[in-house]
């Protein structure tokens, strides 16, 4: 297994009422096991926070004043280390980047990364995803959702945890554009199934590869050593990317 198993997790996948329709528990994208922040990470933290990073409150974004253009935007949840979104970044200087991490060693890591290799194009915030759409992003403002080798909770009685489930999904699709997409990877093949019912779920979208279920590994997605790794050791990586419909349905 190669997924990034303490970094991105879902507690709650669906949102409890009481009898006045008020909210009981929140849906979180995430179970937080915090790590030791190393000294180059806390620094990252401290000095460039205010250039790179997007502190959570309960206003909306507005991406035009935050990158200086009218850019497409692309949102990845859990990015773990930071190592591949810092390269998609470089890679795709005509695109903006947001990374969304609750992990703040990941989070100073990849701090830290931006100001090495000058990125211009890449912001990130450390807090709970759910929350983030659900007070930050404005509704059909994002071009890509990505989400790379989440907690894939691989025992039957954790399933419920996984954070691709109906709930999550139709949250995303609330603040993708139309034509938008959300590009899904695992190394678990029963959750790559699960990920391609979801999505298959949803008459809005339509899968993007030829055969109706993965596609190859796109370039816009780079290797990280850690998936060469397990891909060396046999383990099957998982693409799946679908498009939202430019009509409503």
């Amino acid at each position: 297994m190669i997924s990034k198993n303490n970094l991105k997790n879902q507690d709650v996948i669906t949102p409890e009422y009481d009898s006045n329709g008020r909210l009981v528990r929140k849906i979180r994208s995430f179970v937080l096991r915090e790590g030791r922040l190393t000294k180059g990470q806390e620094l990252a933290i401290e000095q460039f926070w205010s250039l790179y990073g997007i502190t959570y409150k309960e206003s909306r974004i507005d991406f035009k004043n935050l990158f200086k253009n009218d850019n497409e935007v692309v949102l990845e949840i859990g990015f773990g280390m930071g190592s591949s979104l810092v390269q998609m970044a470089l890679e795709n200087p005509n695109k903006n980047f947001i990374g969304i991490e609750v992990h703040k060693p990941g989070v100073g890591s990849c701090i830290k990364q931006i100001e090495e290799n000058n990125v211009k194009n890449l912001k990130v915030i450390c807090h709970d995803a759910v929350e983030v759409l659900n007070s930050m992003i404005d509704d059909k403002s994002i071009d890509k959702f990505q989400i790379f080798f989440p907690d894939p909770w691989h025992k039957a009685k954790h399933h419920k945890r996984r954070i691709i489930q109906q709930a999550f999904v139709q949250l995303l699709l609330r603040k993708l554009k139309e034509g938008g997409t959300i590009h899904l990877a695992t190394d678990w093949e029963n959750y790559s199934e699960h990920m391609l019912e979801v999505l298959s779920s949803f008459k809005i979208l339509r899968n993007l590869s030829q055969t109706n279920d993965f596609i190859e590994r796109p370039n816009e997605r780079p290797l990280t050593k850690f998936e060469n790794r397990g891909i060396k050791l046999g383990h099957k990586v998982f693409d799946i990317k679908f498009q939202k419909s430019y009509k409503e349905l």
